[in-house]
């Protein structure tokens, strides 16, 4: 689906606030007159000051009567007084991204911080404005959780322009794949691994997995899966095995479980799914088909979240270190910030654990246990 292009004036205000950024206009500074920026923007006066207006509404420009618009020393003025890292998440309000934040938070306070926390919205545009006014604001250093990680970085000169200005920045979770900034994450393969090799030693062959794949944590984790069937022995039908966006996982993962659960003698006897989230939301569609976890379809979750146990069913899940995580991802910032890290270019890597609660158990056919005691 093609995005619609943005508004004229928000593409001059980008414009403005790239140039802030990168150090193009320092604060106290005057910018062009509105008849130059439009020459720049290729745009209208009438479209350089609704840009203009919007930026002095935000404090980040002031006007003189007479002389002109001026770069706003707010923002350097606010962040004289306490170092300023900004926190960059796909989303802040739920699942396990509060556990993560308030983990970096903690060491962030403790070494005299403060936090300027945004979220993307798992949005590429999204991020990039969210990149642009977190670089605006004096920041000394940035966690970045990548939007859409697995299908590229629109946003490459935003990152240049943080290695131009020498704010240094790390990723959590995943990086994209040019960068080479420090990424702090959970080995995601094994938890895939771990997760599929849990139900073929249950004895479960027709195995299904769901996986969001337009984030590198996805492919990960579907990497992981399709390798415990290879090494196993475990022929997987292609039609067991789905895969989904961001814009697409609150319909198609439910419509494609109901389709496979629906079919009594070929159905999976198990599920892996991304997420917690999804996990949950699969439960509902085998209680339509009024079968039951784990006695008809085992089922497991990952991450290991508050969902896994919020349900009547407590899921079998994979750990992720959340509040661990974040707190590492802070220690090594400021480590980069004081110029004490040793290895800039290194990822820190999260040992997952199979958490084993009640949706799962040996596979029956028939009153027999199917369980591999040869593995």
């Amino acid at each position: 689906m093609n995005e619609k292009p943005k508004p004229k004036h928000e593409q001059v205000k980008e414009m403005i606030m790239s140039w802030i950024a990168a150090g193009r206009y320092k604060p106290n500074e005057q910018l062009p007159t509105e008849h130059e920026l439009a020459e720049l923007s290729g745009t209208s006066r009438q479209t350089v000051r609704q840009a203009l207006g919007t930026l002095v509404q935000e404090g980040r420009l002031y006007r003189k009567q007479g002389s002109g618009t001026y770069i706003s020393a707010m923002l350097e003025r606010r962040t004289a007084e306490l170092p300023t890292v900004g926190v960059l998440t796909t989303y802040i309000s739920d699942y396990i991204f509060p556990q993560i934040v308030r983990g970096a938070e903690s060491v962030l306070r403790e070494q005299g911080c403060r936090m300027m926390l945004s979220s993307t919205d798992n949005d590429k545009a999204k991020e990039r404005d969210q990149l642009l006014m977190l670089q605006a604001g004096s920041l000394q250093g940035l966690i970045i959780e990548p939007t859409k990680s697995a299908q590229g970085n629109p946003n490459l000169d935003c990152y240049l322009a943080l290695d131009y200005m020498k704010i240094p920045y790390l990723m959590i979770n995943e990086r994209y794949a040019e960068l080479n900034c420090p990424c702090v994450k959970v080995d995601d393969e094994l938890g895939g691994y771990l997760a599929a090799k849990h139900l073929i030693e249950l004895g479960h062959e027709r195995i299904a997995g769901f996986f969001k794949t337009d984030d590198l944590q996805g492919t990960q984790r579907l990497k992981g899966f399709l390798r415990a069937h290879h090494e196993f022995g475990i022929a997987l039908r292609p039609e067991h095995v789905v895969h989904y966006v961001t814009e697409t996982k609150g319909t198609q993962p439910f419509e494609r479980a109901l389709a496979m659960l629906s079919q009594a003698e070929e159905r999976p006897s198990a599920i892996v799914c991304y997420n917690d989230e999804l996990a949950v939301g699969l439960l509902e569609a085998v209680r339509r088909l009024e079968l039951r976890v784990p006695e008809d379809v085992s089922m497991i979750g990952f991450d290991d979240s508050f969902l896994a146990t919020a349900t009547e069913v407590k899921l079998t899940s994979v750990s992720h270190p959340k509040a661990e995580l974040g707190k590492k991802a802070a220690e090594l910032l400021i480590a980069m910030m004081e110029g004490t890290s040793p290895s800039l270019n290194r990822d820190i890597l999260f040992a997952p654990e199979l958490v084993v609660r009640h949706s799962t158990k040996p596979y029956e056919k028939n009153g027999d246990k199917f369980v591999r005691t040869n593995i």
